[in-house]
C-alpha cells in the first residue's frame, strides 16, 4: 500500500484523472446515442428514457438532471432512424464515444509504465472495442433496472423492507456490472501481456468499491454541503457532473495503481499464457520486483 500511495503522486493519478474525466464529458451524448440507439435495436428508443431513471439514482441529482436532458435529446433525434440508417449513426457515434477510452489506454499504459508500441488500427480498434463493451454493460444495467423497476411494482405488498431490498440490489447490480468492466479494462486496455484474472481482482473491486463509495458521498455532498450553482450559475450541473466523472476516473486509475503494485511485488508469472521466467513475459510490472526501500523513484527510473 505503501508504493500504491507514492506511485499515486509519482504518476499523477489527478492530474490523468481529470483528463480522463474531460474526455468522458466529451463522449457522453456520442455514448448516449450509442446505447439508445443500440437499445432501438430490438425496443422502443422512448422506454429507454423511463428504464434509466433507476441508474440515475446513483449519480448525482444535478448530474443526472443533465444526462437525463441529454438523453432526452437524443431519444427525440435518433427516434426516425431505422435499418442502415440507424446501424450507421451507430457506428458514428460509438466512433465519438472513443476519445474516453482512449483516454483512459494512455492512462493505463503510464500506470503500467509501459510505452505504447500497437499501431493506429489496433489502439483505434480497442477504443472502440471498450466503448462497445460500455455500451453493452450500459444495456445490461437498463435491463436489470427494468427488472427492478417492475419489482418495484410490489414494493406496496412488501412495506419498507421491500423497498430497500431494491435500493440494495440496485447498488449490487452496479457494484457487479462495475467490477466486471474495470477488470476487461485492466486487461486488455494497457500495452502489454495479460494479466491473468486473479491479478485483475483486487484492483477491480476496490476500483468498484472506491466508485460506489465516492459516488455516494459526492452525491450527498453537492446535494447538502456544496452550492455549485451559486457559484457557477448556470453552470453548476455540468461542474458537478465533471467533478462525478473526475471521482469515479480516479477510482479506476487506483485500481489499476493496486494491480501494478501487486504484480510488481511478486516473482510468480502474473501473465496469461505458459510459465516464463522474470524479463521475458511481456509486462513490466511481472518483469520486475520493487526496491527493498520504499521511495520515490527517481525519473527514467522505470
Amino acid at each position: 500500500m505503501g508504493r500504491v500511495y507514492i506511485m499515486t503522486g509519482y504518476h499523477n493519478l489527478s492530474l490523468m484523472a481529470a483528463g480522463v474525466a474531460f474526455y468522458a464529458f466529451l463522449s457522453i451524448a456520442p455514448l448516449l446515442g450509442a446505447i439508445v440507439m443500440s437499445y432501438g435495436l430490438f425496443a422502443d428508443p422512448q422506454t429507454v428514457v423511463d428504464h434509466m431513471q433507476t441508474i440515475f439514482e446513483l449519480v448525482p441529482a444535478d448530474a443526472a438532471r443533465l444526462i437525463s436532458d441529454q438523453l432526452i435529446a437524443v431519444v427525440s433525434t435518433t427516434s426516425g432512424k431505422a435499418g442502415i440508417g440507424l446501424l450507421i449513426a451507430l457506428v458514428l457515434a460509438i466512433y465519438g464515444a472513443m476519445r474516453a477510452s482512449s483516454a483512459i489506454i494512455q492512462a493505463l499504459n503510464v500506470i503500467y509504465e509501459e510505452e505504447e508500441s500497437r499501431n493506429i488500427v489496433v489502439t483505434t480498434l480497442l477504443s472502440a472495442m471498450l466503448t462497445v463493451g460500455a455500451v453493452l454493460a450500459a444495456i445490461v444495467g437498463l435491463l436489470s433496472a427494468v427488472a427492478l423497476g417492475y419489482l418495484g411494482f410490489l414494493t406496496h405488498y412488501l412495506g419498507s423492507a421491500g423497498v430497500a431490498t431494491l435500493q440494495v440490489l440496485t447498488w449490487v447490480v452496479a457494484a457487479t456490472i462495475a467490477s466486471a468492466a474495470f477488470g476487461f479494462i485492466y486487461r486488455f486496455g494497457p500495452d502489454r501481456a495479460p494479466a491473468r484474472w486473479q491479478w485483475l481482482t483486487i484492483g477491480s473491486v476496490t476500483a468498484t468499491l472506491l466508485w460506489l463509495a465516492a459516488t455516494l458521498g459526492f452525491g450527498l455532498y453537492a446535494a447538502n454541503f456544496a452550492n455549485y450553482n451559486a457559484t457557477y450559475g448556470a453552470l453548476g450541473a455540468v461542474v458537478v457532473l465533471l467533478m462525478w466523472l473526475f471521482v469515479s476516473s480516479y477510482a479506476v486509475l487506483i485500481g489499476a495503481e493496486l494491480n501494478a503494485e501487486a504484480e510488481r511485488q511478486t516473482a510468480i508469472d502474473s501473465t496469461t499464457g505458459p510459465e516464463r521466467p522474470m524479463g521475458q513475459r511481456g509486462a513490466r510490472m511481472a518483469d520486475s520486483l520493487p526496491s527493498k526501500r520504499q521511495h520515490k523513484p527517481k525519473r527514467g527510473q522505470y
